[in-house]
């Protein structure tokens, strides 16, 4: 079967809840990880305990971002291609990507707590932009996404394609932008 002749597959439990059931489900799921997120960032005291892997976490979520951003470049050359297959299999790797990121990223916060930036002078403003924006992003991207699947996955392709038109770049913006703050931090907090 070449991508011409590939068809979406039938997500019948999809169609049949209707688009407000699912757009409740997506506000809901992301609500809740963003208000997890939040308590574990502020109010979740650091775990006592730490294995010998918990250091390592924060290069490994930055590898997860890298291959995020790269499964997404790939993804959108391939539909421009109309390489759909290839695009759906681009972003389930993505978003694969991406989960495993979040997953490290609720481990290491978990054992680790916060992170402070050491860094002076005009970096620090730098830093403080772009970790500002990639966190507004992300909570805004998480809900994009899932409805973005949705739509593709229950058939709706022209909605799917203008709402992708504007997930695409924040999504890419904060996967290039977890790998840039991790390299300020590894490089101001040695």
């Amino acid at each position: 079967m070449t991508d011409a002749d590939f068809q979406l597959p039938n997500f019948a439990t999809l169609k049949s809840l209707g688009g407000r059931k699912v757009m409740v489900i997506i506000l809901a799921t992301s609500a809740g990880v963003l208000g997890f997120l939040f308590w574990l960032l502020y109010f979740k005291p650091a775990a006592s305990y730490a294995s010998g892997f918990v250091p390592v976490l924060p290069a490994v979520n930055a590898a997860f971002n890298a291959l995020s951003a790269v499964f997404l470049i790939l993804a959108y050359r391939a539909i421009k291609r109309r390489q759909i297959k290839r695009h759906m299999q681009l972003i389930f790797a993505a978003l694969g990507s991406s989960v495993l990121f979040f997953i490290g990223y609720v481990v290491y916060h978990s054992f680790h707590g916060d992170t402070k930036f050491a860094g002076h002078g005009l970096v620090r403003p730098i830093y403080f932009f772009i970790l500002i924006t990639h966190i507004l992003l992300s909570a805004v991207v998480v809900p994009m996404i899932l409805t973005s699947l949705y739509l593709a996955l229950s058939g709706k392709l022209s909605t799917h394609r203008r709402v992708s038109r504007v997930t695409f770049p924040i999504w890419l913006y904060v996967s290039v932008t977890g790998v840039v703050i991790f390299i300020l931090l590894k490089g101001y907090n040695g």
